[in-house]
């Protein structure tokens, strides 16, 4: 009876063994849910950069013909926007201006008004056209400037043609615009102002000056990186930080965040400021020196334009580099602006001599 228990008891399962083994292998089928690692997440929360930008108005070489009229060889449309890119461009072409029409003399056929349209146009495109406008009998009646950005060579030289865009075309009657050219040394259909190598300084000017607003108007720094390193926060955490970022555009919209990171480190999460210096000292030499290149390119002394200099020395006195600027500058564009009696047969263009009157004597 003993033998037989014991063989029993060697070969028979107990139910708690069975429960064991049933649970192991349970445990062993269960796919494990494993944990991803900690990564390094990188993202910007800024303006899209343009790709293309205004550079491309001087790719153009020479003119080409639609079949009715030339196009021009760069984009008068871009000239346009680029007049008031900068602050010393659009100024000095303007002090022209002002000078040409303070020393016109008006005429019966051409108003001081109408003569500053006509110089300004001639500045900023190179190009500057008048209408002979005729009465009844066939007379002239006045001059009338037409805006030399709308203004085409027809394509068989018979005359010119004032497109505007979606409007519909005016065409010109024969022999009725005189046409008064900067010249070119690729074509000679139209003109091209002297500035154009200067562009690019106008247009960094430009950029550097709006890059200045953005810089204030978000709050002062150019830019920063949110650096964690604290292993107690959540990937969870960490995206809802990343969101409440990239949400927050617009001046004033990211202020302050509240972050509450249980058992975190003092170190853990770290704001780091990118190029803020860097972006504050760049900018005043960025605008000196596109100042500069304007200027040479305008050929206008910088304290006829009221710029201050920052030596000590000065740029020197005003009533000198005023009648140098006449001599050299004014007087060579008043007998290119005579060219038009030329074309009329008449004297219609006159000009007072540029005068500067001397100083006072002191008492």
């Amino acid at each position: 009876m003993s033998s037989w228990r014991r063989r029993a008891s060697t070969t028979a399962p107990s139910a708690c063994s069975n429960v064991t083994s049933s649970a192991a292998t349970t445990l062993r089928n269960r796919p494990r849910q494993i944990r991803a690692p900690a990564r390094a997440e990188v993202f910007t929360f800024d303006d899209p950069t343009p790709v293309m930008n205004r550079a491309e108005i001087l790719d153009y070489v020479e003119c080409w013909s639609n079949g009715e009229w030339f196009e021009p060889p760069v984009s008068f449309a871009g000239l346009a926007k680029s007049f008031r890119a900068s602050t010393h461009h659009s100024s000095a072409l303007f002090f022209k201006a002002n000078v040409l029409a303070s020393t016109f003399r008006p005429h019966r056929w051409l108003s001081r008004h109408a003569f500053e349209r006509w110089a300004l146009d001639f500045l900023t495109f190179g190009n500057g056209y008048l209408e002979r406008r005729r009465n009844m009998v066939g007379g002239t009646l006045r001059l009338e400037p037409a805006l030399a950005k709308y203004v085409r060579r027809k394509a068989d030289f018979s005359g010119f043609v004032y497109v505007n865009g979606w409007q519909d075309r005016h065409e010109f009657a024969p022999d009725s615009v005189f046409q008064l050219v900067r010249p070119d040394i690729n074509q000679e259909v139209y003109g091209l102002p002297e500035y154009l190598s200067s562009l690019h300084s106008a247009w960094l000017n430009e950029s550097s000056t709006l890059f200045r607003r953005k810089y204030y108007e978000n709050g002062s720094h150019a830019g920063f990186i949110l650096y964690m390193t604290d292993a107690a926060q959540k990937q969870d955490d960490v995206d809802n930080m990343r969101d409440a970022l990239k949400n927050a555009k617009g001046p004033g919209n990211f202020r302050n965040v509240f972050m509450y990171a249980p058992g975190g480190k003092k170190d853990g999460i770290q704001l780091i400021p990118v190029s803020e210096v860097a972006a504050k000292d760049e900018f005043f030499n960025i605008k000196n020196v596109t100042r500069d290149d304007l200027l040479a390119a305008h050929r206008v002394p910088p304290q006829l334009l009221g710029i201050v200099p920052s030596n000590s020395g000065g740029f020197g006195t005003p009533d000198t580099a005023a009648r140098v600027f006449g001599r050299n500058e004014i007087r060579p564009l008043q007998a290119r602006f005579a060219e038009l009696n030329d074309w009329l047969g008449d004297e219609v263009v006159t000009f007072d001599d540029y005068e500067i009157p001397p100083a006072p004597v002191a008492a």
